[in-house]
């Protein structure tokens, strides 16, 4: 049984080779005093590791486009790398390690926060840490990777008003595109909390896929807008209590 979080690639190696792998990380560095979720931190000696496996074993970065037809065949040794929210270390701590390995990766943005500060996890008590403001995020987009829509602000989508969800999800791809001058084609459910109304929002708003958190293989057939992921993360002791504590905020 394939472990639900992603350390190292030997447990995955082979069932990598069966569709397509999505990985997903959330803030790179030093992880500072008062962290509730440890886990959404990896340093920049492990993703260094992780991708140096990655690449040393043959595999290469695709784009979510490449799965937008679900009729695709999954091409062996091709696997797609994310990052949520938008965290400033990010592009502190990976631009580097990505462009050694020839990498490249999507990173989906809370527009409205731009510049800010993770609001939404510090309002149930996490450390503030820095968003990547435009300047930055054009910076990453020179680097060859591409952003995504993680909504306007972050919300739990299935407990709001399904006018103001469809808000969040149009009008957040309008504003990068508008600020960016890019398309912004791919979509990330918050929290991974979506149903099927949060669904068909998703797809009236012309993204062409749409990640949850749910960790497993996309094999070809697999809803385009129901895309799972592995979360790298450090090696814990402790993994049931962090999934459970995860799902839970």
């Amino acid at each position: 049984m394939l472990p639900h979080y992603y350390s190292s690639l030997e447990p995955f190696r082979d069932t990598f080779q069966t569709g397509l792998p999505i990985l997903t990380y959330h803030k790179l560095g030093p992880r500072p005093g008062r962290v509730r979720l440890k886990g959404m931190y990896l340093s920049q000696r492990l993703f260094q590791r992780q991708l140096t496996e990655l690449q040393e074993a043959g595999f290469q970065t695709g784009a979510l486009d490449e799965f937008a037809d679900r009729r695709q065949s999954a091409v062996p040794g091709r696997m797609v790398i994310t990052f949520d929210d938008g965290f400033q270390n990010v592009l502190a701590h990976g631009l580097e390690e990505l462009a050694r390995c020839g990498f490249r990766a999507i990173q989906f943005l809370v527009p409205d926060l731009l510049g800010k500060t993770n609001e939404w996890e510090q309002a149930e008590g996490e450390a503030p840490e820095r968003l990547m403001d435009a300047v930055a995020v054009r910076d990453w987009l020179a680097a060859g990777h591409e952003i995504g829509s993680h909504t306007n602000t972050h919300p739990w989508l299935t407990r709001i008003p399904l006018p103001q969800a469809h808000e969040e999800i149009s009008a957040s791809r309008k504003k990068l595109e508008d600020c960016f001058q890019v398309p912004v084609r791919h979509f990330c459910y918050p929290y991974g909390d979506w149903n099927d109304s949060i669904r068909a929002l998703v797809v009236e708003a012309g993204y062409a896929t749409a990640c949850t958190t749910e960790s497993g293989m996309n094999l070809p057939g697999h809803d385009s807008h129901g895309l799972k992921r592995f979360t790298a993360r450090y090696p814990s002791r402790n993994l049931k209590a962090f999934w459970q504590r995860l799902s839970s905020e």
